[in-house]
């Protein structure tokens, strides 16, 4: 997979994508991230990008041209069109659904706004999708694009050492990931739940799931709902409480 960031810091951007796992994903070929300027295609001595907002206001808008230059010069035209994502306070949230369906995609281009935003013909011409991270602003989509990038590259085949790596994490499978220890087992007086000392594997994994269920419901009730359990998942939470009383 290929990933571009278009971006008025290519260098803040390279800095995140060449470190930790990310950075080795990208040396052992698993995944190619491409940072470039903006400013490159400013079409103008003083690499100018922004302009004044017709109607009035406070602030600077990214012009059309050098964004729209800066992706046309990403592909051939006979090239199957790019996903581009603008990272905007406007888009659909960002969440691990959408992250597995990036990864999916051989081609995914990550657009950065600053200032006050950028041209709409621009987005109208070629954006094909509007993503956010959060109800906030930011200074610029930087930030967005890396956490998108981030996500992204952990489901890709051979980033991380096996799948179960991102399984079993919060949100992969709709529920919060549980309680997670190391040694030594007593610390500060607090020790470490006696069923994780165990061995007995079943019984491990069925404490975490219990675990899982209920941080979820009571940390994210948003994101499962009593009534919408499994039989399953019901009948373990019913046995292990029993046994627990």
């Amino acid at each position: 997979m290929r990933i571009d960031i278009l971006t008025l810091f290519p260098e803040m951007c390279n800095t995140v994508m060449n470190e930790s796992i990310i950075g080795r994903a990208q040396k052992a070929g698993k995944v190619e991230i491409v940072c470039t300027n903006i400013r490159d295609f400013a079409g103008n001595k003083h690499n100018k990008v922004d302009d004044t907002s017709y109607g009035g206001g406070m602030g600077m808008i990214m012009a059309a041209n050098p964004i729209y230059e800066c992706y046309k010069s990403l592909y051939n035209e006979d090239e199957p069109k790019p996903h581009l994502v603008y990272l905007s306070p406007k888009g659909t949230k960002f969440n691990q659904a959408k992250a597995v369906e990036f990864s999916k995609l051989d081609r995914l281009v990550l657009l950065c706004g600053h200032y006050e935003g950028i041209d709409q013909r621009v987005i109208d011409e070629i954006v094909d999708e509007e993503i956010s991270i959060g109800d906030f602003v930011l200074t610029g989509g930087e930030l967005p694009a890396l956490t998108v990038a981030d996500a992204v590259c952990r489901m890709l085949p051979g980033v991380l050492s096996e799948d179960i790596c991102f399984e079993e994490e919060s949100h992969f499978d709709g529920l919060l990931e549980y309680p997670q220890y190391t040694k030594p087992a007593v610390w500060h007086d607090r020790e470490v739940p006696e069923v994780l000392l165990s061995g007995n594997h079943a019984k491990i994994n069925e404490w975490r799931r219990v675990q899982s269920l209920e941080i979820t419901m009571e940390k994210r009730p948003d994101m499962l709902k009593l009534e919408n359990l499994s039989e399953k998942d019901k009948k373990i939470l019913e046995k292990y409480h029993k046994n627990n009383i």
